[in-house]
């Protein structure tokens, strides 16, 4: 069977199925008309040889005698259904018999055999004398003399109808069998088409169209189309995971690259140093110190952008292990930062507000990880600094709103594009390329590690920005649970 198609191997059960179910019909419609003709036979057996059993005489039976008058008996045993009468004394001879004039009557049973049917009433079978047939046999003691009558008749019709019954069901069901399998042949074809059209979108998916699609077969409730359904989903999962893939061996060829030219950097400034050194190109002790002063900031570079570069992975593979959590309140982190933002550039104005500008700072009670949340903050207003003018106020507010804690750096710099502010927070993207960068802070990190950070607390860092109207960066954490408060 696992040579044929899924449209012969039904073809072939439905066949095998209607073939037995017409088989058991035949049987079973045989079976009840064979009894019910011998049941027929039967009775037509009893009442003659009830009516019989009762008739008066003085001496031994003489059925072919003429005051017998066989010419009126033998013809009317057909009108009883019995072709066969007959006497037999106490011993179990028989005295007298008499039978169908028919010209095509059966082979009578032997007499012998006669003597073996019950005088209950009981009908049973007897063997014709040469075994060409059956007999129908049924016997009574007689009330007028000693002895039994019995009348038979043959089986040889009754036969004959099941033959022809089992003949005509046999052709009949053949031809229908043949019509239906030719009909099932192409009703599956049919119904069996939805399957080989999706067969042929998934050689079209095989062969690189990730967009195709099933069409629509059948109605949604049908089982077709829950199976157009799944796999359309199914395929819409399959092209999505592609595509991230896709996207995720993208940014690893540039993180690759990125890290690469990062790293490249500092390493070729110790390495020219160095090879200066051993040239005998710093003979003065000041050259040897601002060429061990190079190579240190160099080297200071290189940690910071490990360190990194480390606690990105950690925060990629388990974020929640990195963090140490405690209650806390936003609103000593937004102080702090105020006072790191006058240290860094005392021109600049800045304003401890609530959340959005409006009122006085608020409450902003969380629980997390005070270092690493410092952490986020310093970043948030080290990139203010470093991506607006000098003297450009900066507003920090801090408060709770819709079910959490907010902390916002808001500057009024010259803003970014959309584009930027959708590439932001990638690893190692920077809006100015030929910017000076010292240590990690300009290594395109920072914003990175403060949304992993933010992110490992369940809450996340938004950006609010266009050209020309600065921009808010914004962390949102949850508010704590009444028993970490």
């Amino acid at each position: 069977m696992g040579r044929f198609s899924l449209r012969a191997k039904l073809l072939l059960l439905t066949a095998g199925l209607l073939l037995s179910g017409l088989g058991l019909t035949s049987a079973v419609v045989s079976d009840h008309l064979e009894r019910y003709q011998v049941d027929r036979i039967d009775s037509q057996l009893r009442s003659l040889t009830a009516l019989v059993s009762r008739v008066p005489a003085t001496g031994p039976p003489d059925l072919g005698s003429a005051t017998g008058r066989p010419e009126l008996l033998r013809p009317g045993l057909d009108l009883f259904g019995a072709p066969y009468l007959a006497y037999l004394d106490t011993g179990g001879a028989v005295t007298g018999d008499v039978h169908s004039p028919r010209p095509a009557r059966p082979v009578l049973p032997q007499r012998d055999t006669l003597r073996t049917v019950p005088t209950t009433g009981e009908a049973v079978d007897l063997p014709a004398a040469d075994g060409s047939g059956r007999w129908r046999a049924v016997a009574r003691p007689t009330t007028g003399r000693e002895g039994t009558v019995i009348a038979a008749a043959p089986l040889a019709e009754v036969e004959a109808t099941i033959s022809r019954l089992r003949t005509s069901s046999l052709v009949s069901g053949a031809a229908l069998l043949v019509l239906l399998t030719a009909a099932g042949w192409f009703a599956l074809g049919r119904g069996l088409r939805p399957l080989r059209r999706i067969e042929h979108t998934a050689a079209a998916i095989a062969g690189g169209d990730l967009a195709r699609r099933v069409p629509e077969l059948a109605a949604p409730h049908t089982e077709i189309g829950h199976l157009a359904a799944s796999l359309n989903t199914m395929l819409g999962q399959l092209e999505q995971a592609f595509a991230d893939r896709a996207a995720s061996e993208t940014r690893m060829r540039t993180f690759l690259w990125d890290v690469s030219h990062e790293l490249r950097t500092p390493l070729f400034g110790i390495k020219g140093t160095a090879e200066l050194y051993r040239m005998g190109a710093l003979p003065e002790r000041a050259d040897v110190e601002e060429a061990m002063g190079r190579i240190n900031r160099e080297a200071s570079r290189l940690t910071a952008l490990t360190e990194d570069l480390l606690l990105l992975a950690q925060l990629d593979e388990a974020p929640e292990a990195q963090l140490d959590p405690a209650p806390m309140d936003l609103r000593t982190l937004a102080g702090d930062a105020r006072h790191d933002l006058r240290a860094l550039d005392p021109s600049r104005t800045v304003r401890l507000t609530g959340p959005d500008g409006d009122g006085p700072p608020a409450p902003a009670p969380v629980h997390a990880d005070e270092a690493r949340l410092r952490q986020v903050v310093s970043n948030l207003v080290g990139n203010a600094v470093a991506h607006t003018p000098p003297g450009t106020p900066v507003r920090i507010g801090v408060g709770s709103t819709g079910g959490h804690a907010v902390l916002e750096v808001a500057d009024g710099g010259p803003g970014m594009t959309a584009r930027e502010a959708d590439r932001v927070f990638d690893r190692f993207y920077r809006t100015d390329r030929s910017r000076n960068r010292s240590g990690g802070a300009g290594t395109g990190l920072g914003l990175a590690i403060a949304r992993s950070l933010a992110r490992a607390h369940h809450g996340d860092i938004r950006l609010d920005t266009s050209p020309g109207e600065g921009a808010r960066f914004r962390l949102t954490l949850p508010l704590p649970a009444p028993d970490q408060r």
